[in-house]
């Protein structure tokens, strides 16, 4: 399988992860602090899936954690080092197993034994080889596996990062990758600037357990004349993704989200920004599922970088005419008047007037 897993990322057996990828895991930020729930994100193709797993630890701390109803944003601070190792493993757990189509999952650790030698068409990487796959059949059992392991993904030099990611791939299983990609996708990584990033269908894969390379809903035909489909969104997800890109503006490219990733069923968004990954979330269970909220609510936006100390308190309202006026009036660069985070919230709720309250508004 060693040779399967480098063939699905890679494109090929040949290449291998980067310093970068091997040094990274999963660590939070400091206990009982302002930002006691989130990831300490690294910059570069690792993050993309620090955060697609910080999304699950939201949803985990603020809706579904031992049955509390009452979510707010002083419960994700009031967290200490044991509750954050169980939203780390209950958001593994949830992922793996999603991936698994919910009836199995695959955890790969790494082991002392090595089972594959170099040969002309394999480069070992003294890690891949090493490995060894435990795999399960209920969910409990995965979940409490996880939690006796979890230092397994959550260490210094443990490569977390990249067990998780072979774990998650084994547990769709490749034949099921194979029939998620299309031919605009035959591989999950690309390389960009020496470094690399993960492509859309890893991030579609972790928040809605398949790795279709699109983000519109369904799945499109070409327009030519051949078969060829191109694969979306199937179903609504719990947690959603917005994009939103400079650049794809200017040069008229910048992909159209879907209902299916835009209205998950819980009020928290992947987001990524100019080719940044970071996080935007809502506290109240009801936004959207009732219209009458979307009027005036609240959303907080945790940008993954070591530099933020507290967590952005953002005020949207989606019934600022007066705005709307000044916005078509910028029409010709949006850009340069409003900051990328508040033109990302509009993707979903057009035309909203934001507040930063008292944040000096960035991104």
């Amino acid at each position: 399988f060693s040779k399967e897993l480098r063939r699905m990322l890679f494109g090929n057996t040949f290449y291998t992860f980067n310093y970068e990828w091997k040094k990274s895991f999963f660590k939070f930020r400091d206990p009982f602090s302002d930002l006691a729930y989130s990831l300490e994100a690294e910059k570069g193709g690792t993050r993309a899936i620090q955060m697609a797993v910080q999304v699950h630890i939201i949803k985990f701390l603020l809706f579904t954690k031992d049955g509390d109803e009452h979510s707010s944003l002083q419960g994700l601070h009031d967290i200490g080092s044991k509750k954050q190792e169980k939203a780390l493993v209950t958001a593994i757990t949830d992922i793996l197993w999603m991936a698994g189509q919910r009836k199995g999952a695959t955890v790969c650790l790494i082991t002392n034994d090595s089972y594959f030698a170099e040969s002309k068409d394999y480069k070992t990487d003294n890690f891949t080889e090493q490995l060894q796959l435990f795999e399960f059949l209920v969910k409990e059992e995965l979940e409490k596996f996880l939690t006796v392991h979890i230092h397994c993904f959550r260490s210094e030099g443990s490569h977390g990062v990249i067990l998780f990611l072979y774990s998650l791939l084994l547990s769709r299983t490749f034949q099921r990758l194979r029939e998620d990609l299309d031919f605009t996708t035959t591989h999950l990584l690309h390389l960009n600037l020496g470094n690399y990033m993960t492509k859309q269908a890893i991030i579609n894969l972790m928040l809605t357990g398949r790795a279709s390379p699109h983000v519109f809903n369904g799945d499109q035909m070409m327009d030519d004349q051949t078969s060829e489909q191109k694969h979306g969104v199937l179903t609504r997800s719990d947690v959603g993704y917005l994009h939103w890109s400079r650049e794809e503006v200017e040069q008229d490219r910048l992909p159209k989200v879907g209902s299916m990733l835009k209205t998950p069923k819980y009020p928290i968004w992947m987001c990524n920004i100019n080719g940044t990954y970071s996080v935007l979330f809502g506290t109240n269970m009801s936004l959207l599922c009732d219209w009458k909220m979307e009027h005036i609510f609240e959303l907080y936006f945790y940008s993954g970088q070591t530099t933020q100390s507290k967590t952005i308190h953002l005020t949207i309202d989606t019934h600022s005419h007066h705005w709307e006026g000044q916005y078509k009036m910028d029409e010709g660069d949006p850009e340069k008047k409003f900051p990328s985070l508040e033109l990302t919230i509009r993707t979903k709720w057009e035309g909203a007037a934001i507040n930063w309250n008292d944040t000096v508004p960035f991104f």
